[in-house]
C-alpha cells in the first residue's frame, strides 16, 4: 500500500544527524564578515531563523582557500576562523537548530580586484565581473583545492558544525568544470562528462575520507546553468547518479543558474538594476546602469519554480534530495514531500521573516510576506543590513 508523505515538522535523519524538522535555511551570502571572520552581526543573522523554527541554517559562504572567495570580505576556513565559528554554532544550537557550513571554491566567480589574488577557472577566460584575466587551473591547483576541501571540512567539525554543504552550483569552480561552455580542457578534467565531473567527485570523496560520519555531507548541484552551451539537466541526472554511487554524500540540494553569466536565473522575480548599481563602486556602477539589463535578466516568479527540473533528478536517484526555490508556505512544503523530496530549503522568505517557520507551524495557512522584489540581493555588495529582513 502507498505510504503517506512525512510531516515536514517531524524530526528527520540526515546522514548521521537528526534535524528537528525538514526545513533548511538555504545558504545566502550574508555580507557580515568584513575581515573574513565571524562577527556578532553574522551570529545574530543565523540566530534569528534558528529561533524562528528552521531545522538547520546554512552559513554561506566558507571558502576552502583564500582565492576561493568571491570577494575579500568572506570567511575562508583556517585556524583563526574556528573560535568565531564555534561561537556561531553554539548560538544556533542553543536555539534548537542544527548548523551547516557551505564549503567551496568560487573559481571564476571570484573577483580578483577584491580578493587581490588570481582567480581560477577550468580554462583561461576574461572575467565579466572584474574584466580581468582568469587563469586556467593547473593540475597542481586542482590537487591543492581538492585537499583544501578536506582540510576545510575538518575545520568545520572542529567548529561544531553538524553538516557541510559542498558548493557544486552556480558556476563556482566545481560547477564551472561541469559546464561545457566554460570547460575547454583537453586533459582528464575536460571533454567528456565523466572528466568534467571528476573535480566534484574527488572533492566529495576527499571530504568523506577526512570526516567520515562525524558530520552530515550534502552538496548543492546545478541542474541547469541557464546559459546557452552550459550544463543542463540531462547531464545533471548522470552526475547525480555518480555522486550517489560514490557514497560520499548524504543528500543533494538541487539548484540552477550561473552567478558568473546569468545570476537572476536562480532567483526569479524582479531584477532591481538601480539597486545593484547603487551598491557598486565606480566605474562598475555606471556600467551596471548602462548595460545591466543585458547581464541582470528578469524571470517571472512562481511557487516551487525548480520543481519541474528537480522531478527529473528525483526519478533518477534514491538518495535524499532537498527542494529549493519558491518554498514559502505549508502547501508548498507538503507538495514537495508528496513528490518524494525529503527536505525543503528556504532563503529569501526567511530574510523577510526569520520567524516564518514558527508562524507556518502555528497556522498552516500562513503566507510569506516576501514579494520577490530581490532588493535584498544588492546588500551583499555593501555589507549593509537589508531593511526587508526585518518583520513588519
Amino acid at each position: 500500500m502507498p505510504t503517506s508523505p512525512p510531516d515536514v515538522f517531524e524530526p528527520a535523519r540526515l546522514g548521521p544527524i537528526t534535524l528537528r524538522n525538514r526545513i533548511i535555511r538555504s545558504a545566502t551570502f550574508e555580507g557580515r564578515t568584513p575581515r573574513a571572520l565571524v562577527t556578532d552581526e553574522l551570529i545574530e543573522f543565523h540566530r534569528r531563523p534558528a529561533a524562528g523554527g528552521v531545522g538547520m541554517t546554512t552559513v554561506a559562504y566558507c571558502a576552502v582557500a583564500p582565492e576561493g572567495r568571491t570577494q575579500r570580505g568572506q570567511i575562508w576556513m583556517r585556524p583563526e576562523a574556528v573560535p568565531g565559528l564555534r561561537s556561531l554554532t553554539d548560538t544556533i544550537h542553543a536555539e534548537g537548530a542544527a548548523a551547516s557550513a557551505q564549503l567551496g571554491h568560487a573559481g571564476p566567480v571570484a573577483n580578483p580586484r577584491s580578493t587581490r589574488l588570481p582567480a581560477l577557472a577550468p580554462s583561461a577566460m576574461l572575467s565579466p565581473m572584474s574584466m580581468r584575466r582568469i587563469h586556467g587551473a593547473t593540475a597542481g591547483d586542482i590537487t591543492r583545492i581538492v585537499r583544501a576541501h578536506a582540510t576545510a571540512a575538518e575545520y568545520a567539525v572542529e567548529s561544531g558544525f553538524d553538516a557541510i554543504e559542498l558548493h557544486f552550483g552556480h558556476n563556482y569552480l566545481a560547477s564551472s568544470f561541469l559546464s561545457p561552455r566554460l570547460n575547454k580542457r583537453t586533459d582528464s578534467y575536460g571533454g567528456s562528462l565523466v572528466n568534467r565531473a571528476r573535480l566534484a567527485r574527488e572533492a566529495a570523496r576527499a571530504v568523506r575520507d577526512a570526516v567520515g560520519d562525524r558530520i552530515a555531507i550534502t552538496a548543492k548541484l546545478n541542474m541547469d546553468d541557464g546559459v546557452a552551451g552550459g550544463f543542463w539537466v540531462d547531464e545533471a541526472i548522470q552526475v547525480a547518479r555518480w555522486l550517489e554511487s560514490d557514497g560520499s554524500l548524504d543528500a543533494l540540494t538541487l539548484t540552477m543558474g550561473s552567478s558568473l553569466l546569468n545570476p537572476m536565473y536562480l532567483f526569479k522575480g524582479d531584477a532591481p538594476i538601480r539597486d545593484f548599481a547603487a551598491a557598486m563602486p565606480q566605474p562598475i556602477r555606471a556600467g551596471v546602469r548602462t548595460v545591466g539589463k543585458v547581464f541582470i535578466k528578469e524571470y517571472p516568479y512562481h511557487p516551487l519554480f525548480m520543481l519541474e527540473q528537480a522531478r527529473q533528478i528525483r526519478a533518477a536517484v534514491d538518495m535524499p534530495l532537498v527542494l529549493l526555490g519558491g518554498v514559502t508556505d505549508r502547501s508548498g512544503m507538503d507538495r514537495a514531500l508528496d513528490e518524494g523530496f525529503e527536505f525543503v530549503a528556504m532563503a529569501r522568505a526567511l530574510l523577510r521573516e526569520p520567524d516564518l517557520v514558527n508562524r507556518i507551524r502555528a497556522e498552516s495557512g500562513a503566507q510569506s510576506l516576501c514579494i520577490h522584489c530581490n532588493k535584498c540581493m544588492p546588500t551583499i555588495f555593501t555589507g549593509a543590513r537589508c531593511v526587508l529582513a526585518d518583520p513588519v
